[in-house]
């Protein structure tokens, strides 16, 4: 039985709260599609079915305004940290024989993006008091698994995109059998350099990095999670449970690992490590809710990838089950239980992990 990481109550049933995914600091007024009356007494998240959308509400409803830990520059951060992170994933694979290969697995990894669960990765180190050069190898370990990802996952005999981050997909560059190979290169290697170049961390520590690393991406993790979603594509009866199993292992388990990872080489207690794992889980989950809402509201340049797929392969999405308002509040209670999990720590160091998951909720592609 798939456990639930978060519920939808029966008060976010029936009552409109605010929403987010605008910058913080700005009041607005979304204008939201009505969607159809229907009525549901249920009250948890696994027991939520199509039938569950909301009875009719207001369309109009206001933006909370939230804003980031005072005193925190995030976007120097970001680029601060992303241009770290990019220095060291460009360091790490050479171009070199079989020069084939490695140009695919650098066209992929080096293609750009938001970094997201690299400097995760880093901010969480720094939370539980280690520095960025210590987190810097599990970052890029963390990149590029995830790089491998979307390479598989762009394939025609998956997702079968041709375009990601506003540029043509790896196979469409290289072909498929050179973009598995450069899938399956960047996820070798990605254990090779979490364990060879990580300093100054016990070798307990990084033999448990891997280990968490391993878990997050097999058949428990990410691999779990693109079959039960292949299996799901066009199916009728595929409830909100099954839709959470699915995110859960393909999003938010390689989320979780970034900051697990780093709280593990930072030297984290163990209490520690579990609190920014469930922190994790909620942004991980958050990430993806996000990603559906996007789909189907922006466009594919504003995307920099297909816009639309979702719907196109029949797949099953949040706004799907829930509708576009409701798949907003479930953001909004997933955004409120990460930030719940950081309390406790120091609000110094917590500014850009806060900030971080700000940044989720809100983005814009």
């Amino acid at each position: 039985m798939v456990s639930s990481y978060v519920c939808l109550n029966s008060t976010m049933l029936s009552t409109p709260s605010p929403l987010f995914f605008t910058p913080p600091s700005r009041t607005l007024t979304l204008l939201l599609n009505p969607t159809k009356p229907q009525t549901s007494k249920l009250s948890s998240f696994h027991s939520l079915s199509v039938s569950a959308v909301p009875a009719k509400v207001d369309t109009t409803v206001k933006i909370a305004e939230i804003e980031d830990p005072p005193n925190f520059d995030f976007k120097v951060y970001m680029l601060h940290k992303a241009h770290t992170v990019n220095q060291a994933l460009d360091a790490a694979i050479a171009l070199r024989d079989p020069e084939k290969i490695h140009k695919a697995m650098r066209y992929s990894l080096l293609a750009g993006g938001k970094r997201v669960r690299p400097i995760l990765c880093v901010a969480a180190c720094e939370l539980v008091g280690g520095d960025e050069a210590t987190a810097i190898p599990a970052a890029c370990a963390v990149e590029m698994i995830h790089t491998m990802s979307l390479i598989h996952d762009d394939l025609p005999c998956m997702d079968n995109d041709d375009l990601r981050r506003g540029k043509p997909t790896n196979h469409k560059v290289f072909g498929e059998d050179v973009a598995v190979l450069a899938g399956d290169a960047l996820l070798a290697f990605a254990f090779e350099h979490l364990a060879a170049a990580t300093e100054g961390v016990s070798p307990a520590r990084v033999v448990r990095a891997i280990g968490e690393l391993a878990k997050s991406i097999g058949g428990d993790g990410l691999v779990a999670g693109q079959v039960v979603d292949l299996d799901s594509e066009g199916a009728s009866n595929v409830g909100l449970e099954r839709l959470e199993f699915i995110h859960v292992h393909k999003t938010a388990a390689l989320l979780e690992a970034a900051v697990v990872l780093g709280a593990i080489v930072g030297g984290g207690s163990d209490e520690e490590v579990e609190k920014l794992r469930k922190f994790a889980r909620c942004i991980g989950l958050l990430f993806q809710v996000v990603d559906d809402i996007l789909d189907v509201t922006k466009s594919s340049e504003e995307l920099g990838k297909t816009a639309g797929k979702d719907l196109v392969a029949d797949k099953v999405t949040y706004p799907k089950l829930l509708g576009i308002h409701k798949s907003k509040e479930f953001a909004e209670k997933l955004l409120q239980d990460a930030q719940e999990q950081l309390f406790g720590f120091d609000p110094r160091k917590a500014a850009p992990l806060i900030a971080l998951t700000n940044y989720i909720a809100y983005r814009q592609n």
